[in-house]
């Protein structure tokens, strides 16, 4: 069976960060879905870029999902915040012993629900304050137990690549690194 991912896509999201993230993730043979926050099928992001979503979040089962991905941006992560049925599912899958990652600004709505008490994590800088609790680094991707936090975009095919290597495997991941030439 295939690892399954939910990137969450709202309204203003930093699409490089969500887009590479996944495209990696789906080279490495994970089921990326993308899962529309806003309500509508075509959401789009912080730089006009439409994306198409593969579903609405009314049409989703979060507890299919091995992860749950949250991209950051502004205002995407505000949206992402705010966003009736989210902290839920996150809490649940955290519950359950599923993964949960975010990038950039999105950590914050992490801290902000309490789940990074503890836990090293990281963030774009500025929002460091928000993550309540947590042992802020400024290293590149963190992963803590369950939880994944990248810094931005400069990180987002690290962060796939952690993803990958934490649910199908080091070895395909390091496959797909050399196969894309990288070498960071």
């Amino acid at each position: 069976m295939k690892a399954k991912v939910y990137a969450c896509v709202a309204e203003g999201l930093e699409e490089v960060e969500c887009l590479a993230a996944a495209d990696v993730m789906i080279r490495c043979g994970m089921d990326v879905i993308l899962v529309s926050m806003s309500g509508e099928r075509i959401v789009t992001g912080s730089h006009g870029i439409k994306i198409v979503t593969d579903m609405l979040w009314e049409e989703s089962v979060p507890e299919e999902a091995d992860c749950i991905f949250l991209p950051g941006g502004m205002p995407g992560t505000k949206h992402l915040a705010e966003h009736k049925g989210l902290a839920a599912a996150l809490e649940r899958a955290l519950g359950e012993d599923r993964r949960v990652a975010a990038i950039c600004a999105a950590p914050s709505v992490l801290g902000n629900l309490g789940f990074l008490k503890g836990k090293k994590a990281t963030c774009y800088p500025g929002f460091e304050d928000s993550l309540n609790g947590a042992e802020y680094t400024s290293q590149g991707v963190v992963t803590d137990g369950l939880i994944t936090t990248a810094r931005g975009l400069g990180f987002a095919l690290d962060l796939g690549l952690e993803l990958a290597g934490l649910l199908v495997g080091k070895e395909t991941a390091a496959q797909v690194k050399a196969a894309i030439q990288y070498e960071k």
